[in-house]
């Protein structure tokens, strides 16, 4: 117990000392100061929910290493059209400041070289099956025996252990089995996949915020930790409410298309042109609705006085709405809806979308100088922070970008070893560079 207090008393005081030596010393201006500047990601994640969690770390400042298979790489890197160029649009829109080094971890060398970045790194990311790493001694017991201090981050189908834990997991299927599919698509339609993989970007995120609770969590303990992330999980946890009502009132959910199962009027209605989108939220935004269609005889209506009754008489309410707003053009409606208070907002295309102005005010648009596409452009962060900003990211790497940098210079390994280990086709270098 002696040692262990001593242990997080000295690392507590180091994290302190360090923290203010940063401060005192540190000549870059607040503004380019960003909070994981001199944090180490090892990134061994494919396709979408690790690569969006380790985008997220590498516009916090992150040194992120993306680990690819030689000559493949990873899987979105065919995945297209489209292509800008040689690239797939998919790989290069989730994976921005990272450096990629190209190894095959099938062979004995590969397995070591991973090893030994794992301890020159502060976190490692994963997504293979249960199992998988610990067969090539890259599991976390491994890890953690050479480098306690890892936080080591799992992201897999359906989690760690379970009846479902050694099955592969993409978004479509574990958004089939959590429900979202379900309660997803046309009232009396067929379930629906939501237009991008909703699944995959809530465990990112889900990764994200773990993995800087491990590194805090670090700070105070001194010590390393494995995290379980998964698909499943991610998305039963964002059933919310629906769970809720459930789980509560064994309540079972279904489809409602654009609308609300509890709230009306909240969805979309088809103008003369296209289709505008309204919320009441409350009793007061819905006079106002009702004002602007020039219903007014709707809010004297004692069916329609509160929100639970304006849900049992539903269809009838939502006919009167929709008849109205089929009379004029969507941008007629925007016109009268503004500055009224209601929530409301047409259907963009994703044209639309990249034309609306508030999405060029937030910066929502990230354009870099790709060595092999040119000038390509990706959206940005959905975050603003006051003290510092996400400026100047690095383009995408090519397959196997950093390979002998990152060997020579972040594990120290000679020229004769890295020239063994390319004549092995043990790693791999980008020819471009």
């Amino acid at each position: 117990m002696f040692c262990l207090k001593t242990l997080y008393i000295f690392h507590r005081r180091r994290c302190r000392l360090g923290f203010t030596k940063m401060r005192l010393q540190s000549s870059q201006p607040v503004s380019e100061v960003r909070p994981l500047e001199g944090t180490r990601i090892l990134d061994l994640t494919r396709v979408l929910a690790g690569p969006f969690a380790t985008m997220i770390l590498g516009d916090l400042g992150a040194e992120v290493i993306k680990v690819e298979r030689p000559g493949s790489g990873d899987d979105t890197r065919t995945w297209g059209p489209p292509f800008v160029g040689t690239e797939s649009a998919y790989f290069l829109s989730v994976n921005r400041s990272k450096k990629s080094i190209a190894v095959d971890l099938k062979h004995s060398e590969g397995a070591k070289v991973i090893y030994d970045l794992a301890a020159a790194s502060d976190v490692l990311i994963e997504n293979y099956i249960p199992g998988k790493l610990d067969e090539m001694g890259l599991g976390y017991k491994d890890v953690h025996r050479r480098a306690p201090h890892i936080i080591y981050c799992s992201i897999t189908g359906y989690g760690q252990t379970g009846p479902m834990c050694h099955r592969a997991g993409y978004d479509s299927i574990a958004a089939a089995v959590s429900g979202l599919l379900h309660i997803t698509g046309p009232e009396n339609g067929d379930p629906v996949r939501p237009g991008v993989a909703m699944t995959d970007l809530a465990t990112g995120l889900f990764a994200h915020g773990a993995i800087m609770a491990g590194l805090l969590q670090r700070q105070k303990t001194g010590q390393g930790m494995h995290i379980d992330c998964n698909l499943l999980s991610s998305q039963v946890a964002c059933l919310t409410h629906i769970a809720a009502n459930y789980l509560n009132g064994k309540k079972e959910a279904k489809r409602w298309g654009t609308a609300h199962g509890s709230i009306v009027p909240y969805q979309a209605f088809k103008t003369k042109d296209s289709y505008i989108v309204v919320g009441a939220g409350n009793d007061h935004q819905f006079v106002t609705v009702c004002k602007i269609l020039n219903l007014h005889s709707l809010t004297k209506d004692e069916k329609y006085k509160t929100n639970k009754l304006r849900v049992q008489h539903r269809r009838e309410l939502l006919g009167i709405l929709s008849a109205r707003f089929s009379e004029k053009m969507t941008t007629e409606w925007l016109e009268l809806f503004q500055d009224s208070g209601v929530p409301y907002g047409p259907i963009n295309s994703i044209q639309q979308v990249f034309s609306e102005p508030q999405v060029l005010h937030n910066g929502l648009v990230l354009e870099m100088d790709h060595p092999c596409a040119g000038k390509i452009a990706v959206p940005g962060p959905a975050v603003r922070y006051s003290q510092f900003t996400v400026s100047s990211p690095k383009s995408p790497p090519l397959i196997g970008q950093h390979t002998v940098d990152i060997l020579k210079n972040t594990l120290g390994y000679s020229d004769a070893y890295i020239n063994e280990l390319l004549k092995a086709r043990t790693i791999s270098q980008h020819e471009h560079i």
